[in-house]
Protein backbone atom coordinates (compact mmCIF):
# COMPACT_ATOMS: atom_id res chain seq x y z
CA UNK A 1 0.00 0.00 0.00
CA UNK A 2 2.82 1.91 0.93
CA UNK A 3 4.79 1.61 -2.67
CA UNK A 4 1.17 2.46 -4.29
CA UNK A 5 1.27 5.93 -2.61
CA UNK A 6 4.71 6.47 -3.25
CA UNK A 7 4.61 5.94 -6.89
CA UNK A 8 0.89 7.73 -6.70
CA UNK A 9 3.06 11.00 -5.35
CA UNK A 10 5.81 10.56 -7.56
CA UNK A 11 2.95 10.26 -10.60
CA UNK A 12 1.50 13.87 -9.15
CA UNK A 13 4.80 15.38 -8.90
CA UNK A 14 5.71 14.28 -12.76
CA UNK A 15 2.55 16.62 -13.83
CA UNK A 16 2.72 19.20 -12.06
CA UNK A 17 6.60 19.45 -13.35
CA UNK A 18 5.19 19.04 -16.52
CA UNK A 19 2.71 21.48 -16.28
CA UNK A 20 5.64 24.32 -15.07
CA UNK A 21 7.95 23.14 -17.46
CA UNK A 22 5.62 23.89 -20.09
CA UNK A 23 4.51 26.84 -18.99
CA UNK A 24 8.16 28.22 -18.33
CA UNK A 25 9.65 27.24 -21.63
CA UNK A 26 9.04 30.29 -23.66
CA UNK A 27 11.16 32.16 -21.19
CA UNK A 28 13.27 34.96 -22.52
CA UNK A 29 15.67 37.41 -21.53
CA UNK A 30 13.69 40.67 -22.44
CA UNK A 31 13.32 42.54 -18.94
CA UNK A 32 9.55 41.53 -18.14
CA UNK A 33 10.32 38.74 -15.87
CA UNK A 34 14.61 38.39 -16.30
CA UNK A 35 16.71 40.83 -17.03
CA UNK A 36 17.27 42.32 -20.22
CA UNK A 37 19.66 40.88 -22.84
CA UNK A 38 18.98 40.71 -26.16
CA UNK A 39 16.17 39.06 -25.97
CA UNK A 40 17.64 35.59 -25.95
CA UNK A 41 15.53 32.57 -25.39
CA UNK A 42 16.61 30.82 -21.55
CA UNK A 43 14.93 27.28 -21.42
CA UNK A 44 15.49 27.08 -17.85
CA UNK A 45 12.54 24.68 -17.83
CA UNK A 46 14.55 22.02 -20.15
CA UNK A 47 17.34 22.04 -17.25
CA UNK A 48 14.71 21.29 -14.33
CA UNK A 49 13.26 18.27 -16.55
CA UNK A 50 16.93 16.74 -17.21
CA UNK A 51 17.48 16.93 -13.34
CA UNK A 52 14.14 16.14 -12.54
CA UNK A 53 12.48 13.52 -14.67
CA UNK A 54 15.09 10.62 -14.14
CA UNK A 55 15.02 11.15 -10.62
CA UNK A 56 11.52 10.82 -10.39
CA UNK A 57 11.60 7.50 -12.68
CA UNK A 58 14.00 6.24 -10.34
CA UNK A 59 12.05 7.39 -7.34
CA UNK A 60 9.34 4.71 -8.74
CA UNK A 61 12.08 2.50 -9.79
CA UNK A 62 12.80 1.38 -6.03
CA UNK A 63 9.43 0.82 -5.37
CA UNK A 64 7.71 -0.93 -8.81
CA UNK A 65 8.40 -4.51 -9.57
CA UNK A 66 7.56 -3.79 -13.67
CA UNK A 67 9.35 -1.92 -15.72
CA UNK A 68 5.64 0.02 -16.49
CA UNK A 69 5.52 1.54 -12.47
CA UNK A 70 8.76 2.34 -12.83
CA UNK A 71 8.32 4.56 -15.89
CA UNK A 72 4.89 5.60 -14.43
CA UNK A 73 6.52 9.45 -13.95
CA UNK A 74 7.99 9.49 -17.34
CA UNK A 75 4.86 8.11 -19.15
CA UNK A 76 2.40 10.98 -17.27
CA UNK A 77 5.45 13.78 -17.73
CA UNK A 78 5.17 12.81 -21.36
CA UNK A 79 1.32 12.55 -21.73
CA UNK A 80 0.91 15.67 -20.02
CA UNK A 81 2.99 17.52 -22.21
CA UNK A 82 1.91 16.32 -25.47
CA UNK A 83 -1.95 16.90 -24.54
CA UNK A 84 -1.43 19.92 -22.82
CA UNK A 85 0.94 21.11 -25.21
CA UNK A 86 -0.87 20.14 -28.18
CA UNK A 87 -4.16 21.10 -26.70
CA UNK A 88 -4.42 23.45 -23.83
CA UNK A 89 -6.36 25.57 -22.08
CA UNK A 90 -8.79 27.06 -24.12
CA UNK A 91 -7.62 25.20 -27.00
CA UNK A 92 -4.47 26.59 -27.69
CA UNK A 93 -1.12 25.09 -28.80
CA UNK A 94 1.12 25.41 -25.64
CA UNK A 95 4.32 23.97 -27.45
CA UNK A 96 6.83 26.14 -29.03
CA UNK A 97 7.79 25.46 -32.60
CA UNK A 98 11.37 25.72 -32.14
CA UNK A 99 14.41 24.18 -30.55
CA UNK A 100 13.61 24.84 -27.04
CA UNK A 101 10.35 21.99 -27.30
CA UNK A 102 13.01 19.36 -29.06
CA UNK A 103 15.22 20.26 -26.08
CA UNK A 104 12.44 19.52 -23.82
CA UNK A 105 11.28 16.58 -25.05
CA UNK A 106 14.73 15.03 -25.79
CA UNK A 107 15.94 16.38 -22.43
CA UNK A 108 12.98 14.96 -20.06
CA UNK A 109 13.01 11.67 -22.18
CA UNK A 110 16.32 10.17 -22.54
CA UNK A 111 17.76 10.78 -19.58
CA UNK A 112 14.86 8.95 -17.75
CA UNK A 113 14.85 6.42 -20.51
CA UNK A 114 17.90 5.28 -19.35
CA UNK A 115 17.12 5.03 -15.91
CA UNK A 116 14.25 2.75 -16.48
CA UNK A 117 16.09 0.75 -18.83
CA UNK A 118 18.62 0.21 -15.38
CA UNK A 119 15.97 -0.55 -13.95
CA UNK A 120 14.73 -3.32 -16.38
CA UNK A 121 18.91 -4.60 -15.95
CA UNK A 122 18.73 -4.67 -12.56
CA UNK A 123 15.82 -7.08 -12.64
CA UNK A 124 17.05 -9.65 -15.58
CA UNK A 125 20.43 -9.57 -13.40
CA UNK A 126 18.46 -10.30 -10.35
CA UNK A 127 15.90 -12.98 -12.31
CA UNK A 128 19.27 -14.55 -14.20
CA UNK A 129 20.75 -15.18 -10.51
CA UNK A 130 17.85 -16.56 -9.24
CA UNK A 131 17.20 -19.16 -12.20
CA UNK A 132 21.32 -19.84 -12.19
CA UNK A 133 21.06 -20.92 -8.20
CA UNK A 134 17.71 -22.59 -9.20
CA UNK A 135 19.88 -24.68 -11.76
CA UNK A 136 22.69 -25.55 -9.19
CA UNK A 137 20.70 -26.87 -7.41
CA UNK A 138 18.95 -29.53 -9.15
Amino acid sequence: MRSRLAVGALVVQAFVLAVLELFFLPLRLDGTLLPRIADYPFPVAVIVAIITTPLLVLGAATYASRPLTAAAPLLVWLGTLLVLGLFGPGGDAMLLNDWRTLLLFAGGMLPSAVAVGAFMGRQARSGDAGSAAGAGHQ
